[in-house]
């Protein structure tokens, strides 16, 4: 209980040296908005080819909500242990000292891996939620309901990361939520055009 508590003291200390928790919130935001709006691009691509078989929603929503995970970890360390790397350096160069082993490095070393865990697992899981009719929908002669059940949570999970920024900004909610449903209903309708036509 102790090492807890002094890991939570630690993380509370770093956040305040390394901004920690803002920029994990954005990157969770964004993660989660492109991982919403990219499995209703898989899951129109699969309603329009009229694939009824929840295996293969699941298997290709899944692949596409993993690579996208593996992408948001794999670009967020990369991003930030550079951009990190610089600003310690600079510092260190303005301080004459080696700023590596001290508490601002390890808030630094501790912030890349944070804000890439979030990167990664935000699109994953915000997918992962979308998708969750299908693994009830096995034995489902048509998959129509399911199709329309998992769009409707993608917006509705929409909405409430709108919700989350409007809380963020401390502007209007309801309007941040309204905005962000609006983005996956032009994916919908686009994706269904150009489904159509083709």
């Amino acid at each position: 209980m102790r090492s807890l508590l002094e890991a939570i003291s630690y993380l509370r200390e770093y956040d305040k040296l390394a901004n920690i928790s803002e920029i994990a919130r954005r990157y969770f935001a964004m993660n989660a908005f492109d991982g919403v709006l990219t499995i209703i691009g898989v899951l129109m691509g699969n309603y329009i080819a009229g694939v009824n078989n929840a295996r293969i929603v699941l298997s290709t929503g899944l692949a596409t909500s993993i690579a996208m995970g593996i992408s948001g970890l794999w670009g967020a360390y990369l991003t930030e242990s550079a951009e990190r790397k610089r600003d310690l350096d600079e510092l260190s160069q303005f301080t004459l000292t080696d700023l590596q082993n001290t508490r601002i490095g390890r808030a630094s070393r501790a912030a890349i891996v944070i804000v890439s865990v979030v990167d990664g697992l935000s699109p994953f899981m915000a997918a992962f939620i979308v998708l969750l009719p299908f693994f009830v929908a096995f034995n489902f002669a048509d998959l129509s309901l399911a199709y329309y059940t998992a769009l409707g949570l993608a917006l509705l999970t929409l909405f409430s990361l709108g919700l989350f920024l409007g809380k963020i900004s401390q502007g209007r909610m309801i309007v941040y939520g309204l905005k962000t449903v609006l983005a996956g209903v032009v994916s919908i309708v686009i994706s269904f055009i150009l489904g159509v036509s083709g």
